[in-house]
């Protein structure tokens, strides 16, 4: 991990495999590589969430979360490594409860809609989902190969973003803000009881 990249171009991945973090070399479809893969996604997916104008708490956040995804990105690199501590994992328990704290309780399912920055962080949850199912394949492929805390972690923070998609519908920071957007259920408008 010592060594910075200075050449991007290097032609070594041409005949389709790729080299880890301990200097192996796998197929690029291996279930390592798709779950480095889809980390490095969820953290692109959440740059680009930075983009948007957001609460400072919110913001702070996920600036931090990000580094925690880049080590979660160089742990499942070098096998047998660790980089990402239970410590990240209760950070992201506490942001939870304080977030969730503040929201009305749900009495309905929700779209992934409403403001620009919601329904940017709902993409998020959904890519932190299919990060999570990578890290766990490769568990189940490989015993052993993955710690607890990665798959805690994405579990962790796909929920953390569904809470704060609802933050964001609430910020108004773009003038657009206010209250999620409810799914009509075609059952509970026969009943009588469709939200929104």
């Amino acid at each position: 991990m010592a060594n910075r990249l200075t050449q991007i171009a290097t032609r070594t991945g041409d005949d389709g495999s790729t080299g880890l973090g301990d200097g192996s070399r796998v197929p690029k479809d291996h279930l390592r590589v798709q779950a480095m893969g889809d980390v490095d996604e969820l953290n692109s997916t959440l740059g680009v969430l930075l983009c948007e104008p957001l609460p400072d708490a919110v913001r702070s956040l996920l600036v931090s979360v990000q580094h925690e995804l880049f080590n979660l990105g160089g742990e499942l690199s070098i096998p047998g490594y660790t980089l990402l501590k239970d410590e990240a994992v209760a950070v992201l328990d506490a942001a939870l409860a304080d977030h969730n704290a503040a929201l009305p309780r749900l009495q309905e399912f929700i779209l992934p809609a409403g403001t620009r920055s919601a329904a940017l962080a709902h993409v998020g949850r959904t890519v932190a989902r299919r990060a999570e199912r990578a890290v766990v394949a490769l568990g189940h492929a490989e015993p052993g190969a993955v710690n607890e805390a990665p798959r805690h972690y994405l579990n962790r923070l796909s929920d953390l973003l569904f809470v704060l998609a609802r933050v964001l519908n609430r910020a108004n920071l773009d003038g657009l803000g206010g209250d999620d957007v409810y799914w009509r259920s075609p059952k509970l408008a026969a009943e009588g009881g469709a939200a929104g």
